[in-house]
């Protein structure tokens, strides 16, 4: 059962809302109205025509597998409601615990290295945790991209997605405003930011240290936040059989190869 996120429900971690404007507040509604945001094509997106142009691609609706339990379909067939649905049940699966990071807090000071513990440190020192906390280490929060300087601006190239939560609260103050983004698995969700811009990890620390901190800092520092960066990635579910550390291996493994 798909339970609404909204406060006191017990999500397992799971944030509030959805998406990086948090245009979504449920598992179950993963796929907004045509217009809802303005650079959506106007289209119903779940329309046969959506489907002969191959946006995606539906298997013959008898055989579709739903549940981990069995076959089964949807009684009413192929709609928006239930590939939402389908989407959720698949968004809940993803999970990945046993991050490093985590089996540290729970008492293992071997789980990393001094230098992660370092990198750890300065994450802390620098102010990343001001956005970047709690069990997600982000996800819980929105904030404005740029706060200390104009990164829009000096990108260039303005779109309407550039606009943030603006597209559908209409409040001048949600321009530019996103959902800090959890950095669990970060290391391997390339590339960064709502717009892609960002290739390595590298480049997307460096964005945070000039537009949402407004520091600079050593390269050696930003090198170690970024070790520990990486102690945030868990047990990959495995899905083929593989096992868990083989699959988080060939998830490495691909994102490496990209």
């Amino acid at each position: 059962r798909i339970q609404r996120l909204v406060a006191g429900t017990d999500t397992g971690g799971y944030p509030a809302t959805l998406s990086a404007t948090g245009l979504f507040a449920d598992l179950t509604d993963l796929s907004p109205a045509p217009g809802v945001l303005p650079y959506f094509i106007n289209v119903p997106f779940w329309s046969d025509y959506a489907q002969k142009r191959r946006w995606f691609s539906i298997p013959d609706a008898a055989t579709m597998t739903w549940s981990r339990d069995g076959l089964w379909t949807y009684p009413d067939g192929m709609n928006s409601k239930n590939v939402s649905n389908a989407l959720g049940e698949y968004t809940r699966s993803l999970t990945t615990p046993n991050a490093r990071f985590d089996l540290y807090l729970k008492g293992d000071p071997k789980a990393i290295t001094e230098d992660e513990k370092r990198g750890y440190a300065l994450f802390k020192n620098y102010g990343c945790v001001s956005c970047h906390q709690g069990v997600n280490v982000g996800g819980n929060m929105y904030q404005t991209f740029g706060v200390m300087a104009d990164y829009f601006k000096q990108r260039g190239n303005a779109t309407p997605p550039d606009d943030g939560r603006f597209n559908f609260t209409k409040r001048e103050q949600d321009k530019h405003v996103f959902k800090v983004p959890s950095l669990r698995n970060v290391a391997l969700t390339a590339p960064y930011f709502h717009d892609g811009s960002a290739a390595t990890l590298e480049d997307a620390v460096d964005v945070m240290f000039k537009f949402q901190l407004g520091r600079t800092a050593p390269k050696e520092d930003k090198a170690l936040i970024i070790q520990f960066l990486k102690t945030l990635s868990g047990d990959i579910p495995d899905r083929n059989g593989l096992g868990k550390a083989a699959a988080t291996q060939a998830a490495t493994q691909s994102v490496g190869a990209k």
